[in-house]
């Protein structure tokens, strides 16, 4: 697919170039707080929308023409290419359940092949449906779950406080560990590149739950499988790298070789980016419940987080996690104008 925006100041910033604002998109822009998406919500439920290219068009672009933001991310699941596992993936009201959690050598070796350029090409569909109803205004980020998360929802069957089945996985049986992480990878790496070539312009990999880890179990125990990971996505598309609560693992995860690191608002902007080197670039990190703040608030905010990125050429604004439900679009609409008045 052609591209129509590679000068677009989110990419350019991706690459670390001069732009005239800093450009500004945000994790779950497409989400409840939004009107037009909970009357989507209302009409089918989440795995159908997933799998319905006219509709993830129709809820990705939406908030590009509300916000005015400068990249759409597609709507869709980090959880998606576990589904064709054969582990029984179902969203249930507190979040995605696996229904036959994987925590033993022999279920990993019964896990099915998910064949991620067949069984999720719905996905793929709805990455040139998206492209073609954004008509190159902004960018299209795709994005995947990274391994170690992947692995974990696999392994606790949800989400988890302390995370010991996944934990105890890797202490006790690192040879079965290790054969996990390999098929995720290979998994993820056929579907991001199929992404890519169905038309997404940059990439982020979201591993939202490393942030359980010790920086000696990460070192050991992921870092090798991300670098892997980020090593065989095809050359040319910018790659954000993105955890939360992961203050303590900042330089391990810049090690395995993101364009772009992606922070949340647990450390300052300015100490992450000395930590990680001023040879990425960097994004992030206003705290989401900044959002329910007046707007002269949020606009103080902004300013804050701008000065600490001093001008430097390769800061994209974000939240440092996604928008929450309750979150008021014109506040959301107050931080995007703040973000490109102050930075112009």
């Amino acid at each position: 697919m052609t591209d129509t925006s590679s000068q677009h100041p989110f990419l350019t910033a991706c690459r670390r170039g001069e732009t005239p604002y800093t450009p500004v998109w945000l994790m779950r822009q497409a989400g409840r707080y939004m009107k037009e998406y909970r009357d989507v919500r209302a009409r089918v439920g989440f795995l159908e929308l997933c799998k319905t290219p006219d509709l993830v068009a129709e809820v990705t672009v939406t908030p590009v023409e509300r916000l005015n933001v400068d990249a759409a991310i597609l709507f869709a699941d980090i959880l998606l290419l576990l589904e064709p596992m054969g582990v029984g993936l179902e969203y249930a009201t507190g979040g995605p359940v696996i229904e036959r959690p994987v925590r033993t050598g022999t279920d990993i070796d019964a896990l099915r092949d998910p064949a991620p350029e067949e069984s999720l090409a719905y996905v793929y569909a709805a990455v040139r449906s998206t492209r073609a109803a954004l008509a190159g205004r902004v960018p299209l980020i795709g994005f995947c779950g990274a391994p170690f998360t992947l692995a974990s929802y696999l392994i606790e069957g949800g989400a988890s406080r302390n995370y010991i089945h996944t934990k105890r996985l890797f202490q006790t049986d690192p040879g079965a560990w290790r054969a996990l992480m390999d098929r995720l990878v290979d998994a993820t790496v056929s579907y991001v590149n199929a992404q890519i070539e169905a038309g997404i312009e940059a990439l982020q990999v979201f591993d939202s739950w490393v942030g359980c880890l010790a920086p000696g179990d990460y070192r050991e125990y992921v870092l090798p499988h991300m670098r892997r990971l980020m090593a065989a996505v095809t050359p040319g598309v910018p790659v954000i790298h993105f955890g939360t609560a992961t203050s303590g693992l900042l330089e391990l995860m810049r090690e395995a070789g993101s364009d772009v690191m992606g922070v949340d608002w647990r450390v300052d902007l300015d100490e992450a980016w000395n930590r990680v080197g001023h040879d990425v670039a960097i994004q992030g990190n206003l705290d989401p419940v900044a959002l329910f703040a007046p707007p002269a608030e949020i606009r103080r905010r902004v300013k804050d987080i701008l000065l600490r990125a001093g001008g430097r050429p390769g800061h994209i604004f974000n939240l440092g996690h996604g928008i929450l439900p309750e979150t008021p679009v014109d506040h959301v609409r107050a931080m995007v104008d703040a973000v490109h008045e102050f930075s112009a």
